[in-house]
C-alpha cells in the first residue's frame, strides 16, 4: 500500500467518524474535536503537498456518500436555488 493511500484510508476514517458523532446528535465538544481533526488532517496533506485539493474532495465526497448515502443534487445548483 502506498503513503498516499495510508493518508486516504486515515481520512476516511476521520470522516467517517465525524459524520456518525453527527447522525448520533453528539454534543459540540466530541463533533467539534472530531471535525478538527478532519480539518487540521486535510490541512496538514495541503501543506505538504501529498495532494491536491480535488483528491481530497473527492475522498470525503466518497466517504460521506457511503455512511449517507448518495448527494441528492449538485452543490452548483444551491447557488441558484
Amino acid at each position: 500500500m502506498s503513503d498516499k493511500q495510508r493518508l486516504f484510508d486515515e481520512l476516511r476514517t476521520l470522516v467517517r467518524v465525524s459524520l456518525q458523532l453527527q447522525e448520533r446528535g453528539a454534543l459540540m465538544g466530541p463533533l467539534g474535536r472530531a471535525m478538527g481533526e478532519v480539518d487540521g488532517y486535510m490541512r496538514a496533506i495541503l501543506d505538504a503537498k501529498l495532494a491536491t485539493s480535488a483528491e481530497l474532495v473527492r475522498v470525503v465526497a466518497e466517504e460521506r456518500a457511503r455512511v449517507r448515502g448518495p448527494a441528492t443534487r449538485f452543490a452548483d445548483s444551491l447557488a441558484t436555488a
